[in-house]
């Protein structure tokens, strides 16, 4: 590539697939770095194995970037090779601060884009980079995201319930505060299917991942847990209201079990009360 810089004109497009994916990779693992005056840097380093990535981005980015390797011993191995993409362009890491990407530490405060962009392949860079593909211990496909961030997290399981028709409720590690998002089974089939289709720009790991879980069948003992139905306001209202569990399950459509339960939650003040009851 020349060393000037050419027009950003379309540089990060996020209603483009190449670039929403790599805006997602750069948001769950870039590095973006401000120095003083025009000076700072965005880089991202990766393990030696996935350089072929990184030079997609070089090759997607009109402006002077670099890739290099270093070999060098760390605390979880003696030889240790990585590759680092440095991108130094005021221009380029301005634009990439608008569209979302925080300087400096930024687990919490990323987020999808408020502008239009390709969700599809956005969530395919956020799970390249801080997600996980493949078979858990007993051999069950999954698809897991682990993060800091709020938005991220609602997002994804906004995205993925309307593609896998599944739930999920979200809740903070008491151990890291972080975030798990984890589908199994056929919901995990349906998201890894839909998120990493055929020629789409992606870890070539993670794609083969995503590829072999199409091969999954459910033995024919394993049962099906039923769906969760998640407790509406409007449902905490009628249960407080009136205040009898056998009469609430029959208004409701649920197991007394289930009214007792959640009526005993909102009296103790585990869950808040529902607004304007």
């Amino acid at each position: 590539m020349a060393d000037c810089e050419p027009s950003a004109h379309r540089f990060m497009d996020l209603t483009v697939p190449e670039y929403a994916y790599m805006f997602g990779f750069l948001q769950a693992d870039g590095h973006l770095q401000q120095g003083v005056g025009r000076k700072g840097k965005l880089t991202v380093e990766l393990n030696a194995r996935d350089i072929d990535l990184l030079r997609e981005f070089q090759k997607l980015t009109p402006y002077y970037s670099s890739v290099t390797e270093r070999t060098r011993s760390t605390n979880f191995a003696e030889v240790h090779t990585s590759a680092t993409w440095s991108l130094c362009s005021l221009e380029a890491r301005t634009r990439l601060n608008e569209l979302g990407l925080p300087y400096g530490r930024k687990s919490q405060a990323i987020g999808p884009p408020s502008s239009q962009f390709a969700a599809q392949d956005y969530l395919r860079g956020i799970i390249d980079a801080d997600g996980s593909v493949g078979y858990t211990g007993k051999g069950l496909p999954f698809v897991s995201l682990t993060t800091a961030s709020t938005a991220l997290a609602v997002y994804l399981c906004f995205y993925a319930g309307k593609i896998t028709g599944m739930e999920r409720s979200l809740k903070r590690n008491a151990r890291d505060g972080l975030y798990n998002v984890l589908y199994t089974t056929e919901s995990a089939q349906k998201l890894a299917s839909h998120l990493y289709y055929k020629g789409c720009l992606s870890l070539q790991r993670k794609k083969a991942a995503a590829d072999s879980l199409a091969t999954w069948t459910r033995p024919t003992d394993m049962r099906i847990a039923p769906d969760r139905r998640r407790w509406t306001a409007s449902e905490d209202r009628v249960l407080l209201q009136l205040n009898n569990v056998a009469a609430a399950a029959s208004e409701l459509g649920r197991t007394e079990k289930s009214c007792n339960i959640r009526l005993w939650r909102l009296r103790t003040g585990q869950i808040p009360l529902p607004a304007d009851r």
